[in-house]
């Protein structure tokens, strides 16, 4: 069902998340996983004219750097991986990275903003799920949630373990 599997990271350790569920679906279907990071130096465009813009970019680059490496000593040793360092903002880059001629699915991490944060902030995931023309496998990063405890109870009784609800 896929062959190609496209995974922006943006190195954080949350983001190893999504790694993991890109790797097992690559291992399932036998697909490249394609990890990008996209260097976003248009973030930095109300910076005083003084700041070294290559030093900027350059810090950036170097970071993806450290990103798709540590994506490599993640992959299995049976799933092909493809990296790559790209530029621009996060959300239009992985869109038009999302094309059916190369990729099948997008997983990608999502912070699990809402309320006046995502309002305010945006959100990358958001605007990949709505934009791409391919499906987006979103998984919530950073803490879990707790599981009240009357659910809890609920599944001790039953002997049953829930479905991941964050993802």
């Amino acid at each position: 069902m896929y062959d190609r599997i496209l995974v922006p990271t943006d190195g954080s350790p949350e983001g190893e998340r999504a790694l993991e569920y890109a790797f097992e679906l690559a291992r399932t279907h036998g697909a490249t996983v394609k990890a990008i990071y996209v260097a976003n130096v248009a973030s930095y465009g109300g910076l005083p004219m003084e700041t070294a813009w290559e030093g900027i970019g350059e810090a950036l680059r170097s970071e993806g750097q450290g990103a798709l490496a540590r994506v490599e000593e993640l992959a299995p040793p049976d799933v092909d991986v493809e990296t790559e360092i790209l530029e621009g903002s996060p959300s239009q880059v992985i869109v038009r990275e999302a094309t059916p001629d190369s990729c099948d699915l997008v997983v990608m991490g999502t912070h699990g903003r809402g309320g006046i944060d995502r309002l305010l902030l945006g959100s990358v995931a958001e605007r990949v799920v709505r934009q791409s023309p391919v499906p987006v496998l979103t998984v919530r990063l950073g803490e879990e949630e707790p599981v009240p405890e009357s659910e809890s109870q609920a599944e001790t009784a039953e002997g049953e373990t829930p479905e991941p609800s964050d993802v």
